[in-house]
Formats: structure tokens, sequence, C-alpha cells
């Protein structure tokens, strides 16, 4: 073979190989079967727990929140990265109640969720950093398209890492970088007697990378 040819067939060779190495990605991120965390029956029958005063109700198709202020929680498994959705809907506009993640076990102390999760809020007329949509304390939302009183209304909670996104009603109404546990229980806040949240098909599903 005459060196011409030789020196091209290695030009090939080395642009083939070159061509051929596998691109740095990003890991993808693959989603579970959604779990059903509520959707009928007493909760304190179906993993769940009660820290605190006050209690969820049955009330039909859903869970009252009662008393307080104080926490349900889901004790069957804790978790990492995952999108939880719920519905929830309210009697009164000032009704207030909250969605918490990232918790460790609270035994029977609700201020747990609070100061060692992040509480999504649920209040519309609150102030900012405290009303719908807030990643409780630490930032509001842009905007709190919720129904009217007595309609329900959907939250959808994404967090992966340390990074949280929250929809309402299918609006991204807020981007948070955290810096708290990767990992812990979901609960939701029955805030006081004169807050009769009601929340219904709560399901979770876990992302993994």
């Amino acid at each position: 073979m005459a060196k011409s040819q030789i020196l091209l067939t290695l030009i090939v060779a080395v642009a083939t190989l070159s061509c051929s190495r596998t691109e740095t990605v990003a890991p993808e991120i693959e989603e579970t079967k959604p779990l059903v965390l509520w959707s009928e029956g007493d909760p304190l029958e179906s993993g769940w727990k009660m820290a605190g005063p006050g209690a969820f109700v049955v009330d039909g198709d859903n869970i009252k929140a009662t008393g307080g202020m104080g926490l349900l929680w889901y004790a069957e498994k804790d978790f990492v990265d995952f999108t939880l959705e719920l519905e929830w809907m309210v009697e009164e506009k000032e009704d207030n109640a909250g969605v918490f993640v990232r918790f460790p076990d609270p035994g029977d102390d609700p201020w747990i969720a609070v100061n060692q999760g992040y509480e999504l809020q649920i209040c519309d007329t609150a102030a900012d950093k405290h009303n719908t949509g807030s990643i409780y304390s630490f930032q509001g939302p842009t905007s709190i398209p919720t129904k009217a009183v007595g309609e329900w209304n959907h939250y959808s909670i994404t967090v992966i890492g340390q990074e949280y996104a929250l929809k309402v009603n299918g609006e991204l109404v807020n981007t948070y970088t955290g810096d708290r546990t990767e990992r812990g229980y979901i609960g939701l806040q029955n805030h006081a007697d004169v807050d009769p949240v009601h929340f219904r098909n709560i399901r979770i599903t876990e992302h993994n990378k």
C-alpha cells in the first residue's frame, strides 16, 4: 500500500474514534409510578400520623383540617426527589394551611416541620412570603392564580436536589434554591379551628437519578 494511502487510512481511523467517544450528558431523571398517599378513609389508618393538637376529619371525598396548630404527616416513607400533587379547597379567602416537605420524624412536635423542612403556604390574603405559593418566610410567589372560594385548587410541588418548583393550578409561581436537608417526610398543616382547609387526591411521584 502506498504511503499516501496508509496516511489517509490512519486519518480516517482517528477521526472515527474521535467521533465515537461518548459525550458527557446530564443524568436522566427516571420517574416511578405515582404513589397515592391518601384518597379515602381515615388517614391514620393508612400510614399517616398526627403530631400536635387538632385533627384531620374525613368529609366525603376529602379530609378537613380542624383545630391546631398540628401536623398530619405520612410516616410510611421519607422521600428525596419527587413531585407532590394534591388538591385543596378553602371555605373563606382567609383560610390558612400549608404543605410541608423534607422534614425529619417530628414525633409529637409539629414545629419540627416548620423549623427543619419547608412549608409551601396556603393563604391568599397573607402578606408576601406568607401567602399562597410561598416558600414560607423565605420567598413569595410571582402570582396567586387560585380559584373562587369553594372550588378546588391544584398544587404541584417538584423537589430535585436543592431546587424547588411550585405550580398552582398549572401555573409556575415559585422557584427556589434551598439549603436544608435533601431527604424527609411530607405533611399537611391544620392551622386553627378558624381555618377549615380541605385536601384530597394526595399523591407523589419519585424521581430517581
